[in-house]
């Protein structure tokens, strides 16, 4: 039996996790609305290894017919008086509910929030905790979402402990860290094969290199370097490398400085409509759910990887860190087949060194180093750097801010037909 699965994503990745989902085989896709992906997950699946998603609930209701006015809080109120929580598992602390709406409704987050969870509650007797007037639940909780858009709900609950976005391999941050769903977005649309070396100039706490290596999409043998002018960064990815080894036991970092003089002269070479699915107070969906939350969580607690960011035990690569200006790659021309670079945009982290001169300094190193058929995934704030031919660009929401993911290579871009 298939459980509904609700995926949530970063504003702009939606199809990405989408075409996660298909290729790893976790599920059968069923619709795709703002910042969700749904579908029927394989009995099987390990919900915890999507690496592109911010999150993943079970569906325990959807109801239709949710309009802008306050009737829909009594809908919803009855919507989940209908859902048996006691089958989705221990509900700990408490129950806490999260919600959001697309559009302008006569009701606010909070209504929705208080309504839905005393329900939920209620049967478990167990508090409900509020998140009104600025309140954080306790840890613990069993935690719930309510998403609505045009007139349709769906009343989740998540499969994991904590949020999926949350990596365990995240032991040290720095200044504009990057979003390890996005990093793993960029690293799926850079096309990662065996045997690629994949370099990043501006490595940070080496978030983009961490999700490369840890997907198992991403091919066998990948050479990974990293570099940041910074120091800090570079412990700090140094750290990180080594907490996401550990959870798989694979060999830890090492200095890319060896690794960068080896290369220096030589090149190394969506969407439906709303899916179909079982509506609100479906007691069968409400266990088949129950058994996926609990597989999904024994799942996640006896693999080495997955929600706990460790790489892949059968992938053999090389991950490798370095102090060094992004204004002078220390690579050879062409000796990188990939560049997956999430520059200072100046506002969390201002350019350092020759990229504090010139900031175009960086993208002439950049096509400097990459193969004649190479491919850099930037995320860019000012635009689309000059130089390149553009393959994709899309727009995401992170932080207030709508950056570009574009993917870019060397060729010249096609004389467009007038």
């Amino acid at each position: 039996m298939h459980t509904f699965a609700v995926a949530r994503a970063v504003r702009g990745i939606e199809p990405l996790v989408a075409n996660e989902i298909r290729h790893s085989r976790t599920g059968v896709v069923r619709g795709v609305r703002h910042r969700e992906v749904w579908f029927e997950a394989r009995p099987d699946a390990d919900l915890l290894a999507l690496r592109t998603a911010d999150d993943v609930l079970l569906a325990a209701a959807v109801v239709d017919g949710v309009g802008p006015g306050r009737s829909a809080l009594l809908r919803l109120a009855r919507a989940a008086r209908e859902i048996d929580a006691r089958l989705l598992g221990s509900p700990g602390s408490g129950v806490e509910v999260s919600a959001s709406f697309v559009g302008r409704r006569n009701y606010t987050r909070f209504e929705i929030e208080d309504a839905v969870g005393a329900e939920l509650a209620r049967p478990l007797r167990v508090p409900y905790h509020s998140r009104r007037d600025g309140r954080r639940p306790p840890g613990g909780a069993m935690a719930w979402r309510v998403t609505i858009e045009g007139e349709q709900a769906v009343i989740a609950v998540r499969v994991a402990g904590r949020p999926l976005h949350r990596r365990a391999y995240k032991t040290v941050s720095v200044r504009g860290t990057l979003h390890p769903p996005v990093a793993a977005a960029m690293a799926r649309l850079a096309r990662l094969d065996d045997g690629l070396t994949v370099v990043d100039p501006c490595c940070g706490a080496g978030t983009t290199l961490i999700e490369a290596a840890a997907s198992g999409w991403a091919g066998a043998g990948l050479r990974l370097l990293g570099f940041d002018h910074d120091p800090a960064a570079v412990t700090a990815a140094t750290a990180n490398a080594r907490a996401a080894a550990a959870a798989s036991n694979a060999p830890g970092p090492r200095d890319a400085s060896s690794a960068a003089r080896a290369d220096s002269t030589a090149h190394t070479g969506s969407a439906a409509g709303p899916p179909s699915v079982t509506q609100a107070g479906s007691a069968p969906r409400a266990g088949s759910a129950a058994r996926a939350g609990s597989a999904a969580r024994a799942g996640s607690a006896a693999r080495a990887g997955g929600a706990a960011g460790g790489v892949p035990q059968d992938q053999p690569l090389r991950l490798a860190w370095a102090i060094a200006d992004g204004g002078r790659i220390p690579l050879g021309d062409g000796a990188a087949d990939r560049v997956l670079v999430n520059p200072p945009w100046g506002r969390q982290v201002p350019p350092a060194g020759l990229l504090s001169q010139d900031p175009a300094t960086l993208w002439r190193e950049v096509r400097r180093v990459m193969a004649p058929d190479g491919l850099a995934v930037a995320l860019v704030h000012d635009g689309v750097p000059r130089g390149f031919a553009v393959e994709e660009v899309l727009e995401v929401s992170l932080s207030g801010q709508h950056p570009l993911i574009t993917v870019l290579s060397r060729r010249r871009a096609r004389a467009s037909r007038g």
